[in-house]
């Protein structure tokens, strides 16, 4: 492992790196009775009252997560009793739109964590530890606050940052797991990218998870060394010259993993990846009047569902209709809703229907079923579309066709692309608004004989980032918390045949 000042180390298990910022949100505040947060909301907040008195010191002042730290005070009221806090932040994504279209960046919204409290002695000075709490990396506040939420004094802390690279070695396909914690909230502090033997792979967000990013990438290449590159960036891609940047304190790291010989670890089938259709558990009938709903909320395309219905009129014709958005973000027509014909049922003698049917082919996300008698509608309601992928083969020539076949693929600013990465390389991305959630991507198998990987990320189409931050169009490997909708990554392997 490296970081910029040179010096090298290869771990026999484990690769761990420790350096500015934090570690991982883990079961320390669990674990401390007095570390509720209060959230103060944005819109209602009000700047805390700073009336400094006498002077305070932490003792370290920088380290990680669970570092014992002693405060000590000199010079405060004597008897007086101070609430001791942490300053931190919820982290959350803007999303907005009727649909939840739009994409607006991250959110911070300050949060005060308690540590304890503290009483001056008759001298006016008092001596306290406390532990610091799994967090966001960088700087954070430590206060003194008197019975009337005076800010009477504070001091600095920062949190550390430790990257771990686990494991060292295995055959090709072995899951690597890259840990950051200790990311921050600022653009240069927020962002990790990673470079697979100078190709670049993807990046890492922590924004709703305090400041941890853990990301799962597959082993790739021949037998022998390869270099991961644990790198900053906050304008989309790495940034390469870190130490004459005007911020060199936020390092870059690297590691070693050597690949072996032996079987190698094939991602999970297809079936085990995708995700499974979700059936609904939670409807109601409601007391009067016509109501549909289905015995799936979401699933991929071509999950059968059956459509039921009662509080018709015996009798009733009833046609169905799928709601559906239609268009693109790059033509200069926009989009719309359109509804297509989904089928017709007749209710029976007590006013109820079912119907078979199956998710149609479309764009992901929710869509509106309605169900109309005549031309009015009288009963909604709605079916999640997820996304899916098409097997590939297992087995190929130099040069032959890997086409990846995609269906489910959303159409809002955080759903609308996949990026395609070939072992541990960046490819680039497809859209599948335009063509209604299919998305073919013609691919030919190249490198040398052997495994090849393929990985599937969501990304961020577009949108609007505030503080310089851009991380549209680059595969997010940190997908668990990716802004908008919960999507998943697919991964893939085939073998060249030599």
């Amino acid at each position: 492992m490296r970081n910029d000042t040179g010096s090298r180390g290869i771990g026999a298990r484990r690769l761990t790196i420790a350096v500015m910022a934090l570690a991982t949100l883990s079961a320390a505040c669990a674990t401390r009775g007095d570390t509720t947060e209060t959230t103060t909301q944005a819109g209602d907040s009000i700047d805390p009252i700073v009336e400094y008195v006498g002077s305070m010191e932490l003792v370290p002042n920088r380290g990680l997560p669970g570092t014992v730290v002693s405060v000590t005070g000199q010079d405060l009221a004597a008897g007086q009793t101070y609430a001791l806090t942490w300053s931190s932040a919820e982290g959350s994504w803007d999303i907005r739109g009727d649909a939840g279209e739009e994409y607006h960046g991250r959110v911070f919204t300050p949060t005060v964590m308690p540590l304890g409290s503290v009483t001056a002695d008759g001298a006016g000075s008092f001596a306290a530890t406390f532990e610091v709490p799994e967090d966001f990396g960088f700087v954070h506040d430590v206060r003194l606050v008197d019975s009337a939420g005076v800010i009477r004094n504070q001091a600095a802390f920062v949190v550390d940052m430790q990257v771990t690279i686990s494991p060292d070695s295995g055959p090709p396909g072995t899951p690597i797991t890259i840990r950051v914690s200790g990311l921050g909230r600022d653009a240069l502090e927020g962002n990790r990218q990673i470079l697979y033997d100078n190709r670049y792979t993807g990046w890492l967000s922590a924004v709703t998870t305090k400041g941890t990013a853990v990301a799962v990438i597959p082993a790739t290449g021949g037998p022998g060394p390869h270099r991961i590159e644990v790198a900053r960036g906050a304008f989309t891609f790495p940034y390469l010259n870190p130490a004459q940047s005007p911020r060199p304190d936020i390092l870059v790291y690297d590691a070693v993993f050597m690949i072996t010989d032996g079987t190698p670890v094939l991602p999970p089938p297809l079936d085990e990846q995708i995700p499974q259709p979700v059936e609904r558990t939670s409807f109601t009938i409601p007391g009067g009047g016509p109501w549909i709903t289905t015995d799936v909320e979401a699933g991929p395309i071509g999950t059968p569902l059956v459509v039921s219905g009662g509080g018709f009129a015996p009798g009733a014709a009833v046609t169905l209709t799928w709601y559906r958005i239609v268009g693109n973000r790059v033509a200069g027509l926009g989009w719309e809703e359109r509804g297509i014909d989904f089928g017709a049922v007749t209710a029976g003698s007590d006013g109820s229907f079912e119907m078979s049917a199956e998710v149609p082919s479309d764009v992901g996300g929710p869509h509106r079923l309605e169900a109309l008698v005549g031309a009015t509608a009288v009963a909604t309601t709605s079916v999640r579309i997820t996304p899916a992928v098409d097997p590939i083969p297992q087995t190929v020539a130099w040069g032959d066709s890997v086409d990846l076949h995609m269906t489910g693929v959303g159409w809002t600013e955080t759903a609308n692309i996949y990026t395609i990465v070939y072992d541990n390389a960046y490819l680039g991305y497809a859209c599948g608004f335009n063509s209604q959630g299919d998305v073919l991507v013609p691919l030919r198998a190249t490198g040398e004989p052997g495994w090849h990987f393929i990985d599937l990320y969501p990304a961020i189409y577009k949108g609007v980032e505030s503080g310089g931050q851009q991380s549209f169009r680059i595969p997010m490997l940190t997908f668990g918390e990716h802004p908008g909708e919960a999507l998943p990554a697919f991964h893939l392997a085939f073998f060249i045949e030599g």
